[in-house]
Order: structure tokens, then C-alpha cells, then sequence
């Protein structure tokens, strides 16, 4: 019975889709002598709302031109314009706003598909030790979070005090590639100082405050919880992992609401590096918030934040801060 309902379901949606849909847009153009591009362009503002808007339009236009405009390449945005103004017999000399509108939100679609693209490659190239790019990457890494103490050897237990796991970093980039490496180099170096902050506290985590049943505690019982509730974290290997939760929020399009929203044109690479570094210290935040009682309970507490994120960026007014200081990155309503 519930097959034969799902299938009903999708029928009657199939033909919504197909059929009375596009009827409903052919009257609301004779309606209001306006192509559901111009609507949309004329009815939301700049940013999430409107880019997502136009490229569902596109997608599911019966068109070919419009549908492979979202696919376009970034020198033939304005000509692709041009092109669907003049299917849509939209004259550009009385509609001269629709087409800067449009031609902004397709460099955003475009843009992003060259961002995930972009971050993909660096995703599968592998940590090579003999590339001296790839070794100098990561001495600068070393350098920025440990400017103190002199590394004694390209193998060594020193790595561990930046989280990494072994006496080889190179083991650790296996999942994320390069990706996982540029990340956290660009943490280091564009906000040094929270990442410093983050690496110290995730090295030695700050106490709790005790409740107030303490008072009723032995000392061993108290000083037990105490120490029970420092829990840290390999900040490294962390950083690893959060990179490739922001991959997954980029690959599968969630990101798209931040980015349409920050970026005036094509995300670039900085702007998902921007998204690592407030992911990092958001996380470091809800780490410490969340009370873990070992480090066993990561992938419970990665997988609430996880969830938390997505639910934000399900409005499509909501943006990180798009003046990029990590310091002082929340979300904001914009």
C-alpha cells in the first residue's frame, strides 16, 4: 500500500511539474507581462535568495539554452545573458537592471561549480614528501604554530604537539590530500593568533566550572571530575576532519547559501578557506560547550555540529561574516 501512495505521489508531482506548472508560469506572464526570470530578479534581493532561485529556473527550464547556461564558462557569462534576454524577448534598453542581475548570480553559479572542481583536485592529490612545494607547505605550518621551538628532523615526535598522530605527517593528509594541508596553513597564517589559541587549548583544555552540587564532594570525588571534564583534542587531525566536513557542505550544496551570499561574483578558494577557519573555531567552541567525557565521543559531537551547520544555512538570508576576520566570525542574519 505504501509503494502504490509513493508511486501516486510522484505521478501527481510529475505532472505538476510537467504539465500545470508551466501552464501556471504562462499566465502569470500574460498576467503580469514579466518572465519568471524578471520576477525573480524584481521580488528578492541580491544574494542566496535570488541566485537559488535563478539557477532552479535554469535547471528545470524546458529549454536547452537555459539549462546549459549553469554549465557555462565564466568568459561567455555575458554572452549566455544576451542570449537567454533574447528567448525570453526581454529588450535589454528598458530591462537594462535585469541583466546585470542576471549576469551577477550566473557568475556565482559558475563560480561555484569552478570552486568545487577546484577544491576536488586539491582533495585528491596526494602528500608527495618529495615535492619540495608539498615539504615547504609544511615546514611553514611548523614554523607559524611553533615559531619557538626549532624542529629537530623532518621525522620526529615533534609533530604530535601540533596533532598530528605520528613522527610523519604525510600519513595523516591520506584522506583529505592537500586540501587537508592548505586549510590548516591558511588558518595558521591568516588568523595566527586564534589558531594559536585554539592549538594551546586543545593541548591543554581549559577546566570546567564545577556544578553546584560540588559542595557536597569529597575532594578525590571533586578533584576527579575536575580533571574528568579537561578533555582535549590532536588539533591537527581535527583540523583534517572539519575540512572535510566543509568539503561536504560544499560538494553537496549547502555551502551555496553562504557563498551566494559573500561572494559578489565567483567564490573563490579563499572564501571555502574563510568557511575552514570559522568551521575551526566554531567547532573548538562547541567542543568545549558539548562536555565530552573522552575523545571516543568525537565523532558523536562532529556529527551534532554537523547537523547544527546545516540548519543554519537552511535560510537563505544567512551569511558568515563577510569581512573575513576569524577572530570575530559568527553567523549573521543578513
Amino acid at each position: 500500500m505504501k509503494h502504490f501512495l509513493r508511486v501516486v505521489t510522484q505521478f501527481f508531482v510529475f505532472l505538476y511539474c510537467k504539465c500545470l506548472w508551466r501552464g501556471l508560469k504562462f499566465v502569470i506572464r500574460k498576467v503580469t507581462g514579466r518572465c519568471e526570470l524578471q520576477r525573480i530578479c524584481h521580488n528578492n534581493k541580491p544574494g542566496a535568495r535570488r541566485t537559488l532561485k535563478i539557477e532552479s529556473s535554469l535547471k528545470y527550464s524546458k529549454n536547452e539554452l537555459c539549462q546549459s547556461a549553469l554549465s557555462a564558462h565564466p568568459d561567455r557569462v555575458e554572452k549566455t545573458i544576451d542570449d537567454i534576454m533574447t528567448l525570453k524577448k526581454v529588450n535589454p534598453d528598458t530591462n537594462p537592471q535585469l541583466g546585470i542581475s542576471l549576469q551577477a548570480s550566473l557568475f556565482q553559479i559558475v563560480g561555484y561549480r569552478s570552486l568545487v572542481a577546484e577544491v576536488e583536485k586539491l582533495r585528491r592529490e596526494p602528500y608527495d614528501c618529495e615535492n619540495p612545494d608539498h615539504e615547504e607547505m609544511l615546514m611553514k605550518l611548523w614554523k607559524t604554530l611553533r615559531p619557538d621551538s626549532p624542529l629537530t628532523g623532518r621525522i620526529s615526535k615533534q609533530w604530535c604537539e601540533i596533532g598530528f598522530q605520528g613522527n610523519d605527517p604525510k600519513t595523516d593528509f591520506r584522506g583529505m590530500g592537500l586540501l587537508g594541508l592548505h586549510n590548516l596553513l591558511y588558518f595558521a597564517e591568516h588568523d595566527k593568533a586564534t589558531a594559536l589559541q585554539v592549538l594551546h587549548d586543545s593541548l591543554q583544555p581549559k577546566h570546567r566550572s564545577i556544578p553546584k552540587e560540588a559542595s557536597k564532594m569529597s575532594k578525590a570525588e571533586w578533584e576527579q571530575k575536575n580533571f574528568d571534564k579537561a578533555i582535549g583534542y590532536s588539533f591537527a587531525i581535527v583540523g583534517i576532519n572539519i575540512t572535510d566536513l566543509a568539503y561536504s557542505l560544499l560538494v553537496s550544496g549547502a555551502l551555496k547559501t553562504h557563498l551566494y551570499n559573500v561572494a559578489p561574483e565567483m567564490p573563490s578558494l579563499s572564501h571555502f578557506q574563510q568557511t575552514f577557519c570559522y568551521l575551526m573555531q566554531e567547532f573548538h567552541r562547541f567542543w568545549i560547550e558539548e562536555d565530552p567525557c573522552d575523545i571516543m565521543e568525537f565523532n558523536r559531537v562532529r556529527s551534532k555540529f554537523h547537523r547544527r551547520v546545516l540548519r543554519q544555512l537552511k535560510n537563505p538570508d544567512m551569511a558568515l561574516c563577510p569581512h573575513f576576520a576569524a577572530s570575530d566570525l559568527h553567523l549573521v542574519n543578513l
